[in-house]
């Protein structure tokens, strides 16, 4: 009996996946594995420089979103499905992480109000425009982003950060459990430390908390983008049919570790 071979470049051909936070880092380089992998790409970012251009590169559609709005989210879902027939992948991913957002002592109630808005309210809203389209076709895959810092308690504390992780995760669980008979997925993703603009960012003003956060990763190094997009593609494939519900770790082996090797 023959076996037919597969071709994994076209695991996701026919499919719309959606990407908020497109415009760069893990967004922009998930855009990239997915339309590698046959999908159609709607990238939705704040900045429409930076995304057109990154729409552009995939050959894809770029539509400018404050993912704090609820008509400016429910617009971007309705363009991807106007333009491509379909919803199929929700990878929720804006995020922030300010340096006003530190330790509960110092932040203030604006600063935790907006990295709660950006981080966690935007995942409810996108997650609720994403569930229209797939319960009415019956399909889906949504993949939210968390924080590895989420299930573990860090000493260089972003208060609000930490805590709009949490709430994603918790979301993320509900509605995997929810809409899992109804043909659609919903799992988190928990990235490590990654090596993008954001990181670079704090890490170049903070030398000292850099290397208090290397040393407790295993793996003695920082996430690529492109290692967090191979693991969306996953999450986002009938690969993953039999996994909902799930607090999906790309971390390193950190938040396994006790003590690292030296």
């Amino acid at each position: 009996m023959a076996i037919t071979p597969i071709d994994l470049t076209q695991r996701l051909a026919g499919k719309v996946a959606v990407i908020t936070g497109g415009a760069g880092g893990i967004g922009r380089a998930t855009a990239r594995r997915l339309t590698a992998e046959g999908a159609r790409v709607v990238i939705g970012d704040l900045d429409p420089a930076t995304g057109t251009v990154a729409a552009e590169e995939v050959g894809g559609l770029f539509v400018q979103v404050d993912v704090t709005d609820e008509a400016q989210v429910d617009a971007l879902f309705a363009a991807a499905n106007e333009a491509y027939g379909s919803v199929d992948i929700a990878f929720n991913n804006a995020g922030i992480s300010p340096p006003e957002d530190d330790s509960i002592e110092t932040t203030e109630l604006p600063a935790w109000q907006r990295v709660q808005d950006v981080n966690l309210k935007s995942v409810y809203l996108c997650s609720r425009a994403a569930l229209r389209y797939m319960v009415a076709q019956g399909s889906g895959s949504i993949i939210n982003t968390a924080s590895f810092v989420a299930v573990l308690g860090s000493a260089t504390s972003q208060i609000s950060y930490t805590a709009s992780k949490g709430g994603v995760l918790a979301m993320s669980r509900e509605l995997g459990v929810q809409f899992a008979r109804q043909g659609i997925r919903v799992n988190s993703l928990c990235p490590g430390p990654v090596d993008t603009p954001l990181l670079q960012e704090l890490f170049a003003s903070d030398a000292e908390r850099a290397a208090r956060r290397m040393v407790h990763i295993p793996v003695g190094r920082f996430a690529r983008a492109e290692e967090l997009a191979a693991a969306v593609a996953f999450l986002a494939s009938d690969d993953a049919s039999f996994i909902t519900a799930t607090t999906f770790m790309v971390d390193g082996g950190i938040s396994a570790a006790y003590v690292t090797p030296l």
